[in-house]
């Protein structure tokens, strides 16, 4: 398994693995990154230069991926860790803390100062993950994700 950058010919596998994740983890299919307009064109989504997403690949399937962009209507010196999900083929590799790692390493030369970042209550591992990394948990939501049924926050400061 291998991580690269997003190209635009992996929107359509990378949405599909997204979505199978989210409906294995039984996640609603309102208020979460299911129903984000940006899942079907990611590629097009992280073409900011303060934006990346990264895939995880092996041969020519998509396995998940993660990425980082600055918070909607948000303050611009944070960022925010987005749509961070593995197919279960890809989980428990130490790919999760390798991708984070990737992601916090370019918001940091993009010059953001905090990291944001939202889940849900029964993501238990990708939540030890976050702590493990520095993540702490916050009692509200920052910025306007659209995320409204995700009731779990947490950010990193990144100076």
């Amino acid at each position: 398994m291998h991580i690269r950058p997003i190209e635009a010919s992996d929107n359509k596998l990378l949405a599909v693995a997204i979505r199978s994740v989210l409906i294995e983890m039984g996640v609603p299919k309102v208020g979460t990154a299911y129903a984000d307009v940006e899942l079907d064109a990611m590629f097009e989504t992280y073409l900011d230069e303060r934006a990346i997403y990264y895939v995880v690949y092996e041969g020519e399937n998509i396995l998940g991926g993660a990425g980082i962009a600055t918070l909607k209507n948000g303050d611009s010196s944070v960022c925010e860790l987005q749509k961070m999900y593995f197919t279960s083929k890809a989980r428990g590799k130490g790919l999760g803390l390798e991708m984070i790692q990737k992601c916090l390493d370019f918001a940091v030369s993009k010059d953001f100062k905090l990291c944001y970042i939202e889940t849900m209550p029964n993501m238990e591992a990708a939540q030890k993950l976050y702590k493990k990394v520095g993540f702490d948990y916050i009692n509200h939501p920052m910025g306007n994700t659209g995320h409204c049924s995700c009731p779990i926050w947490m950010t990193k400061a990144l100076v």
